[in-house]
């Protein structure tokens, strides 16, 4: 647009403030709050409203016709600055606006005056965009309301679970469960109906358990929803697990190992072959750790291929398959199919029966590098899950080259965490001298983390990493201790890993103690 195109915009713009009496020396803002427009309007015609230093500003995509900015100013109510931004960032900026929603409020909206929403479920259109507000069915806008707020949150999972007399909505916090909604409990046959529309599940079977997927957007943020029901005594119980695709990116620098546990595991991906195995519970980050290892593999120059249930993120330049039980594609079905493609590196999503056990080894003893998980609470009793299932001990110990241990404590609040004086019980626990002066750190709450007093995880590691001794102690069945002791003469255990995150502020006492064993009970 040209100087002179400017300057008419803006002459017409306060010929109309004029007209409509919004002189600049007329505006109260306190005594006329401020509306935003609504999302369908902003999309479409590139024009945003809010406010800045207590003055109302209208940002405008660069390709933004006069007309749109006059309606604009006519529904505000008021005169305001004009912004221009590129189509990116004004994209960006609405997204951002846009998603900080009121879930209460939404909850409210939904529940006024309805008496029967059962009707609603039989016919529920499916949305494109969450924003948008073209679809104004009240179940629909409060489960929209619903996964809104969990984005916004960072929550990883959102749990629908009716009662007799309620319906509770949990959000999975940073790996803890926290309340947000109590509803009626006769919402929950709507809701599960509503969620299994969009996860294309079938809404007449409520006596059997299903899992399906959705993707939806955010504005400009891609998400990609994970759907589990489960029948149960009030109705089917509902968990739904967020995968944002636009922050999944994988690498070994972002997953908080110090420098000596990081080029030890780097160090093993770089063998030709052997098994690599990653230990430790459900939601530990054991998946986030294997993706971090194929994308560090993934140069071009290697076939990469996995065998998952289910496949979590899609990765770029690796074949990725999923287990699907009820057509007999389970992981050990799977893992000799991709034994059959020329793979150079293998990831099988868990080692939990003899038959994947077996092929997994002899995977690696065949050339092939290959990267698994077990369950089991330390690193070193992988290596006792894997004979219990029957891998003979001499095969044990000629494939595992490294095992991985981890476990995520919740990061505490930088804003709000406050100083704490350790007792000597604590220091005893993690295993720090009792004759040192340590400034640690407790929880509080705030505005900023949600009055948790916790925002974000980090990892904590330990690393076994295979010597000829401990190949002489497996292949000879060994004690558990025996083998733990010396794998961890010169490494960090998990404890250590956490005591070392406490002295230096990122995380409390209380996490670290949560998810492992105090030192007194080591070993």
């Amino acid at each position: 647009m040209s100087g002179q195109d400017d300057m008419s915009v803006e002459k017409r713009l306060v010929e109309a403030d004029d007209e409509m009496g919004l002189a600049d020396d007329r505006v109260n803002i306190s005594a006329q709050p401020f509306s935003l427009l609504s999302y369908g309007f902003v999309r479409e015609y590139g024009v945003l409203a809010l406010v800045e230093k207590d003055r109302p500003v209208l940002v405008k995509r660069s390709d933004t016709a006069l007309e749109p900015l006059l309606e604009a100013r006519r529904f505000i109510g008021q005169s305001a600055t004009i912004r221009e931004t590129s189509a990116r960032e004004f994209q960006a900026l609405t997204a951002k606006i846009y998603a900080e929603g009121d879930l209460s409020e939404t909850a409210e909206t939904a529940l006024g005056g309805q008496e029967d929403l059962s009707a609603l479920a039989s016919n529920l259109p499916r949305t494109s965009d969450l924003l948008s507000g073209e679809e104004d069915a009240p179940v629909i806008r409060l489960i929209n309301g619903i996964l809104q707020e969990a984005i916004r949150t960072r929550a990883s999972d959102i749990h629908i679970e009716p009662y007799e007399t309620r319906l509770a909505v949990r959000f999975r916090i940073d790996g803890a469960l926290r309340d947000m909604l109590s509803l009626s409990e006769r919402l929950a046959p709507v809701l599960v109906s509503r969620v299994k529309v969009m996860a294309q599940l079938d809404i007449a079977k409520k006596r059997v358990p299903q899992d399906g997927r959705f993707s939806l957007n955010l504005g400009e943020r891609s998400v990609d929803v994970r759907v589990s029901t489960l029948p149960s005594q009030y109705g089917e119980r509902l968990v739904m697990r967020i995968l944002e695709k636009d922050s999944a990116g994988f690498d070994l620098e972002s997953l908080g190992m110090s420098e000596d546990e990081q080029a030890a595991f780097a160090d093993s991906l770089r063998k030709p072959n052997g098994i690599i195995l990653v230990t430790g519970p459900t939601g530990a980050g054991k998946t986030t750790t294997l993706y971090a290892a194929l994308s560090d593999l993934n140069d071009g120059s290697r076939n990469i291929l996995t065998i998952e249930d289910p496949v979590e993120y899609a990765l770029d330049g690796i074949g990725q398959t999923q287990v699907n039980n009820r057509v007999g594609m389970s992981f050990a079905a799977g893992l000799r199919a991709i034994l059959r493609q020329d793979p150079d590196v293998v990831m099988v999503g868990e080692i939990r029966d003899p038959e994947t056990a077996e092929i997994a080894v002899q995977a690696s003893l065949t050339g092939h590098l290959v990267l698994s998980t077990v369950h089991t609470n330390s690193s070193i009793a992988a290596i006792t899950r894997l004979r219990d299932m029957g891998v003979e001990p001499f095969l044990l110990a000629s494939t595992v080259t490294a095992i991985v241990a981890q476990r995520l404590v919740r990061r505490l609040c930088p804003t709000c965490k406050i100083p704490h004086a350790p007792t000597s019980q604590e220091l005893l626990d993690l295993g720090l001298a009792p004759n040192k002066s340590y400034s640690l750190y407790t929880a509080k709450g705030c505005d900023l983390c949600l009055d948790i007093g916790y925002i974000g995880r980090l990892g904590l590691y330990e690393i076994a990493v295979m010597d000829d001794t401990l190949r002489a102690m497996i292949h000879d069945g060994a004690r558990e201790i025996d083998m733990t002791q010396h794998a961890f003469k010169a490494r960090q255990t998990l404890l250590q890993s956490g005591a070392d995150h406490v002295v230096s502020g990122l995380t409390s006492v209380e996490e670290v103690l949560r998810v492992c064993r105090a030192k007194g009970l080591e070993g």
